[in-house]
């Protein structure tokens, strides 16, 4: 890993959450807000494990990476998807045969789905009061 890559910083979003990852050489440590485990932090929840873990394991950087996230915003769901294109995203940077990779897998395409907006005179985004004629 190039010294001017070491210390980059490459964001990931998905709704409302946003995710710094640095990556570093090392044995594979993971670093979310603090907590010095994923497991730590969103709990045992395995799906959510699986999602942040599929960029590593399809580019075989498992146990070679340290990663170091900072998450804010939105749910645990939006955080883990955020971190996971984050990763994704650092990991195509970090080697040029894994861009082709994540590419096919399409891990580098952003989700951009978010709520829409509430709208004057209606109760949400699209629902309406309910009518009374009279």
């Amino acid at each position: 890993m190039k010294k001017s890559q070491e210390n980059q910083i490459v964001t990931g979003k998905r709704k409302r959450a946003i995710a710094r990852v640095r990556l570093k050489s090392g044995e594979g440590k993971i670093v979310v807000n603090g907590k010095h485990s994923f497991d730590e932090y969103f709990g045992s929840r395995e799906s959510l494990k699986k999602r942040f873990l599929a960029p590593l394991e399809m580019t075989g950087n498992l146990d070679k990476l340290d990663i170091f996230v900072n998450l804010k915003g939105g749910g645990k769901v939006g955080q883990a998807d955020a971190l996971a294109s984050a990763v994704a995203k650092a990991l195509s940077t970090h080697k040029d045969g894994n861009r082709t990779v994540l590419k096919a897998a399409g891990m580098l395409t952003r989700d951009s789905r978010i709520k829409e907006s509430k709208k004057y005179g209606r109760k949400k985004a699209r629902k309406k009061f309910q009518f009374s004629k009279r």
